[in-house]
This record gives structure tokens, C-alpha cells and sequence, in this order.
């Protein structure tokens, strides 16, 4: 600025420069740019020796769309005659590079969502996760969201066949409350068969099962994921939290039945926070669009999800003379079994829809696939062998004793094998001195004579003494009938023996 006053004032270049200390040239070429409208400060362009090769590079960024090396352009250049070094011509073919690709980026129209228009789809690779023979098998995530209201469903699936895409969106909409006028998703074969002239053709049980639950099924353009970024984005969120990875810390799951209710809490995790782009929580917003959305049908799509059976009352299924087991809670209901592959899938109608409940390798007649599993809180060990008897008091005394802890429950199962005499009595004064003393000393007086085998009278006071002289558990006695504390016989031995030639 003292410049440019300087020459208003004197209307000299040489008179401006040495009012302002600086060269002429330096006030010539301040004043031109001011009159060409440009910042003064500009860096001042100079001639380069890749100039006259530019327009070069910029042919071969125009025929590649922009996707040509470096390398390659500094190849030609050489052999067109530039002497340059490789840097310079990577410095040209990004500028070159950038300049094209802002005449040619592509650009998005912001998708104005209704209420229960769209719901999208995909799939998302899962977590390793033991099957049903023990071996880690690799699983899938049904990943969907409803575009106006931003509300997610996530859920686990052993493979990507038809009859587990109808199961899962069968659940997604009873999850939901409601059906979509159109449903969204890739051009996966469960979906498109194939595209004559670019026409996507559908699955004939995929266009079956949508007009079951009065809705459409809509497949974005070919190797265009951008075409359906919200479900896209729903894989790639769903991916971060149940894929477990370095970054999240997530641990491994030693189980489906795990992955499924990691599954669940990430849902009310997504779906109870505030969403960035609405601002409002997607199970509020949900309430709202589910007055817009179809109601869904009381019975299931079923035509792809196998033959039906009844389960039986010791829980089990018969497909081809085999019994399956099945989990608690469907005795006496109608389930779907079918054949994939080596394993046999049983899907059952729950309260939140389609939901496969087991999965057994196949079998032959007289080879039952019981799953232990399937049957919680059984009396029989999984061995063969019985098991230790659950005490339950029946009386006043009994529910006493029973409350002194684990220690009074493992004495009296112990007490009873072995066979003990006056066991009520027993029990009576372990309550009584539990009152005296405290239940923690007794309960673990008795667990230390359950474990020793000491059910005698008088056992319990000496255990308590004993632990209160804070000896160490080792030095316990175990009652064992193989040790005596009676003398000996052994001098008895040699009676009516012959020592030394005299009887």
C-alpha cells in the first residue's frame, strides 16, 4: 500500500521507489497489477521448461477420464524430447490431473425421503463365529434401514440363500411394524437373475414374496453402489461395531446366539441416539412413519422355506426319520425344516417374525441330533451320568438351613451319598450356630466337610476351630478308609513261628 501511495502521489515509478525504499521495477509491476485487477502479492508466473508439453499431458488426462500415471506421461514426454526430471512432470500431471476431474466429478441430487417410501438392504461379510459342529464358520449381516427415519436392522445369518433373505425380511418388517411401498438392494442373484439389455430380470420367489407383503422390489444400477449409499453406509457402521478388529477391540464370539445379541444392543445403540443428518432419534421418527407404512401380513411368505413340521413334546422334530432337537418354547407349534447343503435349517414363525431357532447336521435313521444346549436346567449330565440333586426346601428348617449359602447346599447333596446318620439334627445345629458365630464361618465349615467327607457329630465345631486358627485348607483330613489310626498287627505275625531253633 506504500507502494501504490507513493506513485498516486508522485506519478513517478523512480520518485514511488525511493519514497517507498524499493526498486522501480518493483512499483511498475505493483501498479500493473492493479490495473489488470489482480492481488498484487500474486506469485509471478515464469516460464518452465514442461510449458510447451502441457498441452500433452492434458490430451492424455482427457482419453484416460484421468486415470493415467505419472510415470507413463513422463515416458512419452522423454521420448517427445523433454528433459526434465520425473518430479516435474508429476507436479504438470496432477494439476493437469485435478483440473480435469473439477469439469468432470460427479455430483448428487440430495434424496428428499417420505415416510414409508423406501426401505434398503444389503449384506455385510460377519464375524467368524463357532457352528453347529464347533468349527468357526464365516456368517453374514442382513444390514436394513428405513431412508426417512434413519432406523437400522441388523441381523446375523449363517448364508446368503433365498430362504434366508425371506426369513430376514420377513423380520425386518415385523421389526419395523410395518411394510415399504418399495424395497431397495443390490443386483445379487437371490434378486436379479440377469440383465437383458440392462432390464434387471427378478426372481420369480423374490417377486412372489413381494407381492405377499404388498410392496416392490427396486435393484440399484450395476457396479454403482453410489446408487443406494444409505444402505451402503448402514454395512459399512454396521461392520465397525460387530466385526471385531484392532481398531474397536471388539473380542471373538464363542457363540450365534452371542453374535445375535451383540446384534441387538448395537440396534438400540444406533437406533436410541440422536441421528447427525435428521437431528432427531430414529425410534422416535419411526413411531411417525409407521402410521405411512403397509401393514404387514399375518402369515409369512413360506414357499421357499421347506416342509412343515409339528415339534413334539420332548422338543424335537422327525424329517426323513430323524429326530431334531429344537430350543425351548415351540412344543406343540408348526416350524419349517429344510435341506442346505450338509445341515438340515429349522425356521419357526416367532413373535418378531421368521427366525431360523436350530441347525443340525444331517443324520441317518437311528442317529439322533440332540443339541444339550436345547435343554437347560436337565436332570441328565451330558455324559449319561445323573446329576448332583438341586435342593429345595420344603419346611422352615430346611429353608433355614438352605439360607447359610452354597457351602450348606454342597453338605447336605454330600451327606446324603455318604450315606449320613441324624442328618435333620445335623442341620439344626448348623443353624444354631450359625446364629452364634455368623453364616460365612459356618457356610464355609460346611463346604470344607462336604469336600472332607466329614458328616460325623462334632465335625462342624472342629472345621470352625480349625479355620479360626487360620490354618491353611491343605492341611485338612480327608476321612479315607484306606488309613487307620488303630494300631497295628504286625507283631501278631510271627506267632506260632519258630526264631532262632526255639518254639
Amino acid at each position: 500500500m506504500e507502494i501504490l501511495e507513493a506513485f498516486d502521489t508522485t506519478r513517478c515509478a523512480h520518485s514511488a521507489a525511493v519514497l517507498a525504499g524499493v526498486d522501480p521495477k518493483t512499483v511498475r509491476r505493483y501498479v500493473a497489477a492493479r490495473e489488470a485487477g489482480v492481488p498484487v502479492t500474486a506469485p509471478v508466473a515464469r516460464a518452465k521448461l514442461i510449458d510447451p508439453f502441457v498441452p500433452k499431458i492434458e490430451e492424455l488426462i482427457e482419453s484416460s477420464k484421468g486415470k493415467v500415471r505419472a510415470d507413463v506421461v513422463h515416458e512419452r514426454l522423454v521420448a517427445m524430447g523433454f528433459t526434465g526430471t520425473e518430479r516435474t512432470t508429476r507436479r504438470a500431471v496432477r494439476a493437469a490431473r485435478a483440473a480435469w476431474w473439477a469439469g468432470h466429478r460427479r455430483t448428487y441430487r440430495p434424496w428428499i425421503t417420505e415416510p414409508g417410501m423406501w426401505l434398503q438392504f444389503d449384506w455385510a461379510t460377519g464375524p467368524l463365529v463357532p457352528g453347529p459342529d464347533g468349527r468357526a464358520r464365516s456368517t453374514s449381516l442382513f444390514c436394513a434401514w428405513l431412508a426417512w427415519s434413519r432406523f437400522r436392522v441388523v441381523i446375523p445369518a449363517w448364508d446368503r440363500k433365498m430362504e434366508t433373505l425371506l426369513t430376514c425380511l420377513d423380520a425386518t418388517v415385523r421389526r419395523v411394524g410395518g411394510v415399504a411401498s418399495y424395497l431397495l438392494t443390490d443386483n445379487e442373484k437371490t434378486v436379479t437373475v440377469e440383465h437383458v439389455a440392462g432390464v434387471a430380470l427378478r426372481h420369480p420367489v423374490i417377486v412372489a414374496a413381494s407381492r405377499h407383503y404388498g410392496t416392490q422390489v427396486i435393484t440399484c444400477v450395476p457396479y454403482d453402489p453410489e446408487s443406494k449409499g444409505g444402505s451402503e453406509a448402514s454395512v459399512r457402521i454396521a461392520k465397525a461395531d460387530l466385526l471385531p478388529t484392532q481398531v474397536n477391540l471388539g473380542e471373538q464370539y464363542t457363540s450365534f446366539g452371542a453374535l445375535q445379541d451383540a446384534c441387538v444392543a448395537f440396534e438400540d445403540k444406533v437406533n436410541g441416539r440422536v441421528h447427525r443428518e435428521t437431528a432427531r432419534v430414529p425410534a422416535e421418527m419411526l413411531t411417525e412413519e409407521q402410521a405411512r407404512l403397509h401393514p404387514v401380513p399375518v402369515a409369512p411368505f413360506t414357499a421357499a422355506l421347506g416342509v412343515t413340521r409339528i415339534v413334539n413334546t420332548d422338543q424335537t422334530v422327525r424329517f426323513g426319520s430323524v429326530r431334531y432337537s429344537t430350543p425351548p418354547g415351540h412344543v406343540g407349534t408348526e416350524v419349517w425344516v429344510r435341506i442346505d447343503g450338509e445341515e438340515i435349517v429349522i425356521v419357526a414363525h416367532a413373535r418378531t417374525g421368521l427366525v431360523e431357532i436350530a441347525r443340525h447336521a444331517l443324520s441317518t435313521p437311528g442317529c439322533p441330533r440332540i443339541n444339550l444346549d436345547h435343554y437347560p436346567g436337565h436332570p441328565q449330565d451330558p455324559s449319561g451320568a445323573p446329576k448332583a440333586p438341586t435342593p429345595r426346601a420344603r419346611t422352615e428348617a430346611e429353608t433355614a438351613f438352605l439360607a447359610i449359602g452354597e457351602g450348606a447346599r454342597s453338605w447336605l447333596v454330600e451327606a446324603a451319598a455318604a450315606g449320613a446318620q441324624r442328618v435333620r439334627s445335623k442341620m439344626s445345629h448348623a443353624v444354631e450356630l450359625a446364629a452364634l458365630v455368623g453364616l460365612e464361618r459356618v457356610d464355609a465349615a460346611l463346604g470344607a466337610a462336604a469336600a472332607a467327607g466329614r458328616f460325623d457329630d462334632g465335625d462342624l465345631a472342629s472345621i470352625i476351630d480349625h479355620h479360626a486358627t487360620c490354618a491353611p485348607s491343605a492341611q485338612l483330613v480327608f476321612a479315607d478308609e484306606t488309613h487307620s489310626a488303630q494300631p497295628g498287627t504286625s507283631a501278631w505275625a510271627g506267632l506260632g513261628h519258630t526264631t532262632g531253633g526255639q518254639r
